[in-house]
């Protein structure tokens, strides 16, 4: 089986007044399906940006990107909106939650863009709501929940649509230690349970260690040494 991401020969800039600024220099890397990557690396060495390219939130200059095997870099805005519903759970650090929508209506928000029932979205919210554990606190606004339980409304959010990867830009960087780290033991259980592929970006140690490969980038290139966690 091909890997579940391809990223070949990928390069990114950014215009700086007169000046082009490279971010990315000729990445290539494969992730397979069911994996844990966390990419590491200082402030501006590019981790993010290579992050929201997997996702479709940005395009390359130049080099292809394939997640399961559509290459997305050859799509139009249109074909990557529809992509993107599908296919891509987004974790963010600071859980980008709608403040007047209750848990269920945020979780519900990526189903409004498929074709299902109002029954067959209530359905998928349930279950998503009970996988991060918060059934009972559904008809709660984001005020009424703690950093920790919003963060896990988020998560419930990305994983609703079964999407074939996980995107976290420092999930837990907004957190204090405790709800960090059932942040992580949720994200853990969902890669080694439900075979979940998340590919997440930290600065922190501790919440690389719970991936499976740890890959760093530094002045937009790749190294090509990364550290494996046994599982």
């Amino acid at each position: 089986m091909p890997p579940i991401v391809e990223i070949i020969n990928v390069s990114k800039s950014y215009r700086r007044g007169n000046q082009m600024i490279p971010v990315l220099i000729d990445i290539n890397l494969d992730i397979e399906e069911g994996e844990f990557l966390a990419l590491m690396g200082p402030s501006g060495s590019g981790k993010s940006t290579l992050l929201n390219l997997i996702a479709a939130l940005d395009h390359v200059d130049s080099g292809t990107i394939r997640v399961g095997g559509v290459d997305i870099t050859a799509l139009s805005e249109n074909e990557l909106a529809q992509w993107r519903a599908v296919n891509v759970g987004f974790i963010f650090q600071f859980y980008n939650l709608i403040p007047v929508l209750t848990a269920f209506e945020n979780v519900e928000l990526p189903l409004l863009l498929t074709g299902l029932s109002r029954k067959e979205r209530e359905e998928h919210v349930a279950m998503a709501l009970r996988i991060v554990n918060l059934e009972e606190r559904m008809d709660h606004y984001p005020a009424q929940l703690s950093g920790g339980e919003q963060q896990r409304v988020a998560i419930a959010r990305a994983i609703v649509t079964d999407p074939a990867i996980l995107v976290a830009d420092e999930p837990t960087g907004d957190l204090d230690r405790i709800a960090a780290r059932e942040i992580l033991d949720l994200m853990d259980r969902l890669n080694r349970e439900s075979h979940k592929t998340i590919i997440m970006v930290t600065h922190d140690p501790k919440a690389a260690e719970r991936a499976r490969i740890i890959r760093h980038l530094d002045k937009g290139f790749l190294n090509n040494v990364y550290s494996q966690n046994p599982h």
